[in-house]
């Protein structure tokens, strides 16, 4: 069935969301898997071999460290191809541009007690840094921002207190 999964714990159906993600977003995804399956896997499986061939497997520190790092690297990789499985891919390219605030679009900000600005891109949950300026779309920013247009003013509950910020543009890219 569609958007169902078959939940282990539970032993029934269990409806599932899509999760919105940028086009770079999966990209990045795509690329890690590929890296995962394919480069890392075989350093790894050397790893294993070679401490292998220092003996007594039950005292070798290094094949233990090698086998746990298979593992976490298997656990990744069902991780990354569960997320793209979940994944509603939005190309924001695709969608003609305009003044409103929607997942995908860099927008920016007034701060209206400051005169500052600020951009943010908003992406999925696990595209989010803040540090290249990506938030997600779960973000109270995003959430305060999603649906509005240039000009609108938007208050949101910061750490440091709450924040007034006026939409001075949104760009599709």
């Amino acid at each position: 069935m569609p958007g169902c999964r078959f939940g282990k714990a539970q032993g029934r159906i269990q409806d599932t969301m899509p999760v919105p993600m940028t086009v770079e977003g999966a990209e990045a995804l795509r690329a890690e898997l590929q890296n995962r399956k394919g480069v890392l896997r075989q350093e790894i499986s050397k790893q294993i071999g070679v401490a292998r061939e220092h003996g007594d497997l039950r005292e070798n520190a290094e094949y233990h460290a090698a086998k746990e790092e298979q593992g976490l690297n298997e656990a990744r990789i069902r991780d990354i191809e569960s997320k793209l499985a979940e994944a509603q891919v939005i190309d924001i390219r695709k969608i003609p541009a305009g003044d409103k605030v929607i997942f995908g679009v860099t927008v920016r900000l007034l701060d209206v007690s400051t005169d500052e600005t600020v951009s943010y891109k908003i992406v999925g949950e696990d595209e989010a840094d803040l540090k290249a300026g990506k938030i997600s779309v779960t973000s109270p920013v995003a959430r305060a921002l999603i649906g509005k247009v240039v000009g609108d003013s938007v208050k949101v509950q910061a750490p440091g207190g709450q924040r007034e910020y006026e939409v001075d543009e949104v760009q599709h890219f």
